[in-house]
């Protein structure tokens, strides 16, 4: 039996008892019985209520891992040549540190493609040689020179 059914199961036994409402203990007897209904009746509400937040906690994380999806997309490579499909692999992003600065430089592909750039630290003008034509994983690093 849930809360709700034992309650309702010790008024039915009160009322069964025939209680004098007259006497002290018969007055007290019943105001505890009704307190304990409208404890148990708060306390339904509150299920009901934690019932329906989780129903919607579940659908918001639904939709949120919707939109992650549609953000991040897959967390797979793709094997293909990117100039044939519509994929996210153009997106990937290369790490550079300067030579005269120490400065990190983050350069996507399309940068990269560039002959170089001038450093916004320091000014110092780079040149990117990226030869890298293996079809591997090896996430090989752009040599910069100055």
């Amino acid at each position: 039996m849930d809360i709700c059914e034992k309650i309702a199961y010790i008024k039915g036994l009160a009322e069964g008892l025939s209680l004098d409402e007259t006497t002290k203990e018969g007055k007290i007897l019943n105001a505890i019985i009704d307190l304990l209904g409208d404890i148990t009746e708060e306390i339904c509400d509150i299920e009901d209520a934690c019932d329906e937040l989780m129903e919607q906690i579940d659908a918001v994380d639904e939709d949120l891992s919707s939109v992650e999806e549609l953000i991040y997309g897959e967390d797979d490579e793709c094997d293909c040549d990117c100039d044939d499909c519509d994929c996210d692999c153009d997106d990937e992003v290369y790490e550079i540190e300067c030579p005269a600065c120490n400065d990190i430089i983050y350069l996507d592909a399309d940068m990269l493609e560039e002959e170089g750039m001038t450093c916004p630290n320091c000014g110092t003008d780079l040149e990117f040689d990226f030869d890298c034509d293996c079809e591997c994983d090896c996430e090989c690093d752009a040599e910069i020179e100055e």
